[in-house]
């Protein structure tokens, strides 16, 4: 599936790659809604049907990932409202043996994730992820998310990987198509991001629903 002996720096998106996106499924789309209706004194549904008109207004935008942005929007307390349900925040089942062999295969492994520093914090806070990787980068230091092609030109020129001896791995198709204009030379899409929700079909890409069914290649190839 990957060519792993050309492949030496790999990048990987957080949520719903190495943590299970159920977190922020359920907070954005369940959660945040029904506190939202009680600040309003209206419905779920109608607070459902007013926030995911907003979500949909800045969709692919770094507004959309940023708490400040969404704290400002609807004048409550993101991330205080992010600790109510925080107990659903964990890895995926298959991630810890993945993001082993990585490191034991000697190659440099760097999280590149949309998410707000707060939300990253948070999630570091509660998974203990950060001992995986040689670095963790929120792309709002770059004031434009992996949607976009600025990205990927100020992550190269900070990082200095080779495009043709990288791996990216996420679970979003419009940012792995970012990646794949960009030219980066290895992509891997995450089929099953959510573990509430079915595995999704996809075509255009490598994908994965097991990391585990990669750890021979990975240790038998090192960087």
């Amino acid at each position: 599936m990957l060519d792993w002996a050309n492949i030496n720096t790999v990048l990987l998106d957080m949520d719903g790659t190495i943590l299970d996106l159920h977190f922020d499924n359920y907070f954005w789309q369940q959660h945040l809604p029904k506190r939202y209706a009680q600040s309003q004194g209206i419905s779920v549904s109608a607070a459902q049907d007013f926030l995911a008109q907003k979500y949909r207004d800045v969709e692919g935008t770094i507004s959309w990932y940023c708490l400040d942005y969404w704290a400002e929007q609807i004048n409550m307390p993101i991330t205080d409202i992010k600790r109510e349900v925080d107990h659903l925040i964990r890895l995926r089942d298959d991630a810890h043996d993945f993001m082993q062999a990585l490191r034991q295969s000697g190659r440099r492994v760097i999280l590149v994730t949309n998410a707000h520093p707060g939300s990253l914090s948070l999630k570091v806070e509660k998974t203990a992820l950060d001992k995986y990787f040689d670095r963790l980068i929120s792309c709002h230091q770059y004031g434009v998310s992996k949607e976009s092609q600025s990205l990927w030109q100020q992550l190269q020129q900070d990082v200095g990987f080779d495009k043709q001896h990288t791996l990216f791995v996420d679970d979003s198709i419009p940012i792995l198509d970012a990646a794949k204009t960009f030219g980066i030379g290895h992509l891997l899409a995450v089929a099953n991001p959510d573990s509430k929700q079915a595995s999704r079909q996809i075509d255009d890409y490598p994908f994965i629903t097991d990391y585990r069914v990669l750890l021979d290649d990975i240790l038998q190839s090192h960087a």
